[in-house]
């Protein structure tokens, strides 16, 4: 989240970051000027708002005190005059307050919706097309057969099913079994080794529901609404239905098991039933907004583990903080439709180990090279061929300041594919989550800079093993690395 004040001083460098991540077009441009105006309109009104809500307080309380000194004098006409005076500033204040929560609010809304600014080495460019290669590793590997994709390698080993995990939850989900479920948590634990033992990261195993604050804190939130999956209370549900305490008694008396299967239940019971969720239907992204008790399923363990520090003040010593977890992640890829249909490639529930630092902005940059290297090490443990690219500006993240992905060598796919992004976030979660440390010099609080990356998503690391291992009799060879976690276990051969 931008600082208004930064606006308000250098509204030109807003601008220019703007018309950065629209590559420069007269559009973007436009776009953005029109936006700093209406920042800069919204902060004036504010304000002036607050100044005459302050001028009136002011008044208030310096004409009570004159009440007292009339009334002591026995000026009773001047009294009352005052009185009267006092009497209609508290009419006034009020009004004023909601104005200046009005303001804050929509000035707030606006602000909660803009991108972090691009760092000025950023390269410049529209989309993916325009990111800069950095650096590579290994060759691709040749084969004296056609490599198969992942999930032809996992089928025909028998040990993963796409079929029954749309039985159970619908398209987008998988069921690994057998030596290639144990390959799966294999990986993670062993990203988690290496972070932990080698790279100095303190593991975390944080909780997978989290609430709105934690998502606004991270930027998933208002922003990407629509690509989450929320949790909410089956009575919560009910009462948002049927709009009523009591209603949702006789609500939860219907669905109640024992009486709903003791009074046989009739044509009408249904239509009641059916009812109450549709009620819930007609307008549920309304809806869902006002579930108090609503949590969401953390899209990545960036959330959980970067809100670890808000609403908190560090010492400069306790940093730079480095995280790590290994945890099942949930996302609704509402932007990918028609994408990655088959296979794990892009899942509604993946596993991925994150990496997250917390730092002073002084060593941010240098925190994120570091982050860069522990996530590359993992990849080069397990002998998989990779790529480097640095994000250009139209393809870096909402609340990136400078993003690294990593690109692993899919043989079956004959393509490099996002296995890890790595990410420098400067201050701009840190206000969202009002994180801040106190220099060792000892002067006044600064926000502290957050970093996130994956170290690395572990269901694209199965999927690069499976393809790149794979063998003409299709069984899967075991990396060397991987062979301590697999109990004597080399080759993954299909199932008998």
């Amino acid at each position: 989240m931008h600082d208004i004040k930064w606006i308000r001083d250098e509204p030109a460098g807003l601008i220019d970051a703007l018309a950065r991540r629209g590559n420069r077009s007269d559009e973007a441009k436009a776009a953005a000027e029109a936006l700093v105006a209406r920042l800069l309109d919204l902060d004036t009104r504010r304000r002036e708002t607050l100044t005459k809500l302050e001028t009136l307080l002011a008044r208030r309380n310096a004409a009570s005190k004159e009440i007292g000194q009339a009334k002591a004098k026995k000026d009773e006409a001047t009294a009352q005059a005052l009185m009267a005076e006092v009497a209609k500033l508290k009419e006034d204040v009020p009004a004023l307050e909601t104005e200046a929560k009005s303001i804050e609010a929509e000035l707030n809304g606006e602000l909660a919706a803009i991108p972090n600014a691009p760092l000025a080495e950023v390269p410049q460019g529209a989309d993916e097309h325009d990111n800069v290669p950095k650096s590579s590793f290994g060759t691709p590997r040749t084969y004296s057969f056609t490599p198969k994709q992942h999930f032809e390698v996992g089928e025909g080993l028998g040990q993963m099913d796409f079929e029954t995990a749309a039985k159970l939850s619908g398209a987008r989900f998988v069921v690994n079994k057998g030596p290639l479920a144990r390959l799966e948590r294999a990986l993670g634990q062993f990203f988690l080794d290496v972070h932990t033992g080698e790279h100095g990261y303190m593991e975390v195993n944080p909780p997978l529901l989290v609430n709105d604050a934690a998502m606004f804190g991270t930027a998933q939130l208002p922003k990407f609404e629509d690509d989450q999956f929320a949790a909410v209370n089956i009575r919560e549900i009910a009462l948002v239905a049927t709009g009523s305490a009591s209603s949702l008694d006789a609500y939860e008396d219907l669905i109640s098991e024992e009486n709903f299967q003791r009074r046989n239940p009739g044509e009408q019971d249904y239509e009641r039933l059916g009812a109450a969720y549709n009620a819930t239907a007609t307008a549920a992204q309304e809806q869902i907004r006002r579930f108090k008790r609503k949590r969401w399923l953390i899209p990545t363990a960036e959330v959980p583990l970067t809100n670890l520090v808000r609403e908190s003040i560090l010492s400069e010593e306790e940093l730079p903080m480095r995280l790590t977890a290994c945890t099942p992640c949930f996302r609704a890829e509402a932007g990918a439709a028609g994408r990655d249909t088959r296979g794990m490639i892009r899942q509604h529930q993946f596993t991925k180990v994150e990496l997250v630092s917390i730092t002073t902005p002084e060593k941010s940059a240098e925190e994120h090279e570091r982050m860069l290297a522990c996530a590359e090490a993992v990849l080069k443990k397990l002998d998989l061929a990779y790529r480097v690219v640095t994000l250009c500006t139209g393809d870096m993240g909402f609340a990136s300041q400078k993003t690294y992905d990593i690109e692993v060598w899919l043989p079956g796919q004959n393509a490099y594919r996002e296995i890890s992004s790595c990410s420098v976030c400067g201050d701009f979660q840190a206000r969202r989550m009002n994180a801040r440390y106190r220099p060792a010099e000892g002067k006044g609080p600064r926000y502290v800079h957050t970093l996130n990356g994956s170290g690395v998503a572990v269901g694209r690391a199965l999927v690069a093993v499976l393809e790149t291992y794979q063998q003409e009799n299709g069984s899967v060879a075991v990396p060397d690395a991987l062979l301590p976690y697999m109990g004597g276990l080399k080759t993954i051969e299909k199932l008998k």
